[in-house]
């Protein structure tokens, strides 16, 4: 199994760089075609962000039959519809051809989904982290196409560079018909049923919109910075690949780290981090004068973005594993969305402002509230636990307000006194007095919880069927930070269940 799973990873990997190579080969070498095919800059913005709409929507059906066919078969199908549209694209010459091939090459970027909803299968869930971390570095593709496709096409045009690519497909094509895992577990539920179970999950959506934001920044910059430093910096297509190429190679390489740092502490953490870093660099990119500030703030981004999406993909075999398929192909094609719109927003508000200003400030907004999420469901995970804490434990539990009302009971209260919670809360305890304690036992004990804040011994109680039987109670106050009383938490045990002597039924004061 280890060796299954060695090979799976390397295979997969390797084949996602493939595919993000494909992906980004028009916005790589824009600056060459544009010598070439006449293109206005709305044209331009458009042409490099096409790619990312079918490498975002296909996601989440290649995710859905990953998880029914398996990796290899999906991979087979996959590379097989990129050889057409590469080729189509190696013979353009008009925005139309470029527009059609880039569109279809967009399977290049839908590949992701594959290796999140396959690889977790062979690995423990503690690992899952790292693993989908390691597989993301497939991200890399983008930086070997986007430093490497401009030098070759320097010395053999950019349409014979497009054509190297094709080699590079049937290659692994072959890959993964020969190495491919027949026998990977597959997932038989229906789309429909699986989106049924998951489309109100408020946590999907969250998730969504992390990855929209981190994954979108890093798909936003690959696309955007090769043509948009060659325009406002004068910089060469090859000084502008290379400086792409490092932003990519930051934010890939990170991702693994985000990946093992989500399963070693808390993922909310590291998400907290993450966008106070985005948000940050945001503001920086909007005041950037130069290329130097400008090349500090792109890589704020890589590293804040890289470690996001790492962390992102842990929580979402988390939180979804019998979903997995499905859930990897939605969250995967809104980070694939994420990276859509920025080029073509930043585009239209620099040609109705004249600067970049408003569009980074945006993504920094856009931080700030995945931010305030982020903390949201950290402290609703903590209540959440609190929550099973008390559900969970064998001893009954019941807690007042300060007038005596029961506010909560939890399962084993009403396993041991018959009162289910709708029964139960609203009332006062009062409801389980069996008449064997008389006024003065009561006073007694309230003068213990006024004076020390807490009350423990046995008592006599009665069950909903009018059983008699004794238990050992402890009560205790739970104070605000001013000190005042806000709530009385009592927790009992049904002595008839444990074998211990019974000490005497007056009260026992600590």
């Amino acid at each position: 199994m280890l060796k299954k799973s060695g090979l799976q990873l390397s295979l997969q990997t390797s084949s996602l760089i493939i595919g993000f190579m494909v992906w980004v080969l028009i916005s790589s070498l824009m600056p060459s075609m544009k010598e070439d095919i006449p293109l206005t800059a709305g044209q331009v913005s458009l042409v490099t962000a096409i790619p990312v709409i079918l490498g975002s929507v296909l996601r989440v059906p290649i995710g859905f039959f990953t998880n029914r066919y398996g990796a290899r078969i999906i991979h087979i199908i996959c590379f097989c519809a990129l050889l057409l549209p590469v080729f189509y694209i190696s013979l353009a010459n008009s925005f139309i051809d470029l527009i059609i091939g880039g569109f279809i090459i967009g399977v290049g970027g839908a590949t992701f989904s594959i290796g999140v909803t396959s690889l977790p299968k062979y690995y423990p869930k503690e690992k899952h982290g790292l693993i989908n971390g390691i597989y993301g570095v497939g991200n890399i593709g983008t930086a070997i196409t986007t430093f490497l496709a401009p030098v070759i096409a320097h010395s053999f045009g950019w349409q014979r560079t497009i054509q190297f690519y094709l080699v590079l497909i049937l290659l692994f094509l072959i890959f993964n018909i020969a190495f491919g895992d027949k026998k990977e577990s597959k997932v038989k539920t229906s789309m429909v049923e699986q989106i049924t179970k998951v489309y109100k999950n408020s946590t999907l959506w969250f998730l969504s919109l992390f990855y929209f934001i981190t994954f979108g920044a890093f798909v936003a910059f690959t696309v955007f910075l090769p043509n948009f430093l060659v325009t406002n910096f004068a910089l060469t297509s090859i000084d502008a690949g290379v400086r792409t190429a490092v932003f990519i190679a930051v934010a890939t390489f990170l991702r693994p780290v985000g990946g093992w740092l989500a399963d070693k502490f808390n993922a909310y953490y590291i998400l907290m981090a993450v966008f106070v870093g985005v948000a940050i660099s945001g503001i920086l990119l909007s005041f950037s004068p130069n290329i130097h500030w400008y090349t500090f703030g792109s890589l704020s981004v890589a590293i804040s973005v890289g470690i996001g999406n790492g962390t992102v993909f842990k929580l979402v075999p988390l939180y979804f594993s019998k979903q997995a398929g499905i859930v990897n192909g939605i969250v995967a094609a809104m980070g694939g969305l994420g990276g859509f719109f920025p080029p073509i927003i930043l585009t239209t508000v620099h040609n109705i402002t004249g600067h970049y200003a408003i569009g980074f400030m945006a993504l920094s907004q856009f931080a700030f509230i995945s931010l305030v999420i982020v903390i949201f469901m950290y402290y609703q995970e903590q209540r959440d636990l609190e929550r099973k804490v008390f559900e969970g434990t064998s001893e009954g539990i019941m807690i007042t307000n300060i007038h005596g009302e029961i506010q909560y009971v939890n399962p084993a209260f009403t396993k041991m006194t018959g009162y289910s919670k709708e029964e139960a809360i609203g009332k006062r305890p009062s409801l389980l007095h069996s008449g064997k304690q008389d006024k003065s036992f009561y006073e007694l004990m309230w003068q213990d919880i006024n004076k020390h804040g807490y009350w423990q011994g046995e008592i006599w109680n009665k069950r909903k069927n009018s059983e008699v039987y004794k238990e050992w109670l402890h009560i205790s106050t739970i104070k605000n930070n001013a000190g005042q009383i806000k709530y009385y938490v009592g927790m009992f045990n049904d002595l008839s269940m444990y074998n211990r002597p019974i000490i005497s039924d007056k009260n026992v004061s600590s």
